[in-house]
């Protein structure tokens, strides 16, 4: 499957994130994915599986660590101090690629729809670890990375969430 479209591959195994373009690997970034692990069920918090693409891109022009909540930017940027004031957030931060599911039933549509479960690739505070499962369901960068990726990405871009690394993912897409 080789195109002239960048394309996002996700390993839940490796907790990376993997932009190929043109056939190669163009950049390699530490992720975090679900703490709950991989499933598709709205309300269960865990990374969902499969090709999916960038529905929406939000975010660009913003400061890097700019807050979100609801998709909308706060007015805030993250600072340690922000940061300790409420340590149970689940920071949206820099920037968001939103997902949306492109296998009905899988990921897509009723109880595993990835888009109505809000799934996003987003940044998370630098305090936070990369590299290890962590997250609520979504797939957290660091900030610098996040921003680099976003200028890189368009809607329907490709994205396949796999619990394979990233190595037996290159060769199932080459």
């Amino acid at each position: 499957m080789t195109s002239d479209r960048p394309l996002l591959l996700v390993s839940i195994a490796d907790q990376r994130l993997a932009l190929v373009e043109a056939g190669g690997t163009a950049a390699l970034f530490p992720v975090s994915t679900a703490a709950n692990g991989p499933g598709e069920r709205r309300g269960s918090g865990c990374t969902p599986r499969g090709w999916h693409c960038v529905r929406a891109r939000i975010g660009a022009g913003m400061p890097v660590g700019t807050v979100f909540r609801g998709r909308r930017p706060t007015g805030e940027i993250l600072t340690p101090e922000l940061f300790a004031r409420h340590p149970e957030r689940d920071w949206i931060l820099t920037r968001i690629l939103w997902l949306s599911g492109l296998e009905p039933g899988v990921n897509r549509l009723g109880e595993v729809d990835t888009f109505r479960r809000y799934i996003y690739i987003h940044g998370c505070p630098d305090q936070e670890p990369v590299g290890e499962p962590r997250s609520h369901g979504c797939i957290r960068m660091r900030n610098a990375d996040i921003a680099w990726l976003f200028e890189r990405v368009d809607p329907g871009t490709r994205v396949l969430i796999r619990e394979a690394g990233i190595e037996e993912m290159l060769a199932e897409i080459s």
